[in-house]
C-alpha cells in the first residue's frame, strides 16, 4: 500500500509539472513533448486504478494521434530562428541566385 502511494504520489509530480511546463515553456516543440510526458503519466494514473483499455486508449489516441498532429504542425509552420532569409539574394520573378 505504501508502494501504490509513493507510486501515485510521483506520478502526480509528473503530471502537474509536466502540464505546467506546457503552459509556461515559451518554445512550442518543448511544450508539444511536455505535452506527450504529461498525457503518458494520465495513462499511467489508468493502469494504477486497474482501467487498462482506458489507457491503451488513451496512448493510442492522445499520445498517438493528437501529439503526432501536433509535432507536424509545429514542424511544418516553425521558422528558422536564425533570422537571416535564405532567398534574400535570390531574384522575385524567376527565384535564380543573383550573386
Amino acid at each position: 500500500m505504501v508502494a501504490e502511494t509513493i507510486a501515485f504520489a510521483l506520478f502526480a509530480l509528473v503530471t502537474l509539472g509536466s502540464a505546467l511546463g506546457v503552459v509556461l515553456v515559451e518554445d512550442v516543440w518543448h511544450s508539444a513533448l511536455l505535452l506527450g510526458v504529461a498525457l503518458l503519466s494520465v495513462a499511467v494514473h489508468y493502469v494504477m486504478l486497474q482501467a487498462e483499455f482506458l489507457a491503451a486508449m488513451q496512448i493510442l489516441v492522445y499520445v498517438g494521434g493528437v501529439l503526432i498532429l501536433i509535432t507536424f504542425a509545429v514542424m511544418l509552420v516553425r521558422r528558422d530562428g536564425t533570422g537571416v532569409d535564405a532567398d534574400a539574394g535570390a531574384d522575385p520573378d524567376t527565384g535564380v541566385d543573383r550573386a
